[in-house]
């Protein structure tokens, strides 16, 4: 992890946001020039890169979340 433990979130959007660039890179170079050949393209190449990072598990993101019971929450108010 290259980034303060604060910012643990943005480092899979960077990660992520750099492979959508290639991979639209790599759809700009096939559609040859045309737009919606190229749009075509970046969404096919997308979806095997993003199926095959999701079938082999990389790119998880985990949290855990640790609840504390509080005495003066409101839902344990009695009225």
């Amino acid at each position: 992890m290259f980034l303060p433990a604060q910012y643990a979130w943005f480092e899979p959007v960077l990660i992520a946001t750099i492979v959508v660039f290639i991979i639209d890179l790599i759809g700009n170079s096939i559609g040859f020039g045309n737009r919606f050949l190229s749009a075509i393209m970046s969404s096919i190449v997308f979806a095997l890169v993003f199926g095959t990072l999701v079938y082999f598990g990389y790119g998880s993101v985990t949290m855990s979340v640790t609840t504390t019971p509080s005495t003066t929450a409101p839902a344990q108010m009695k009225k």
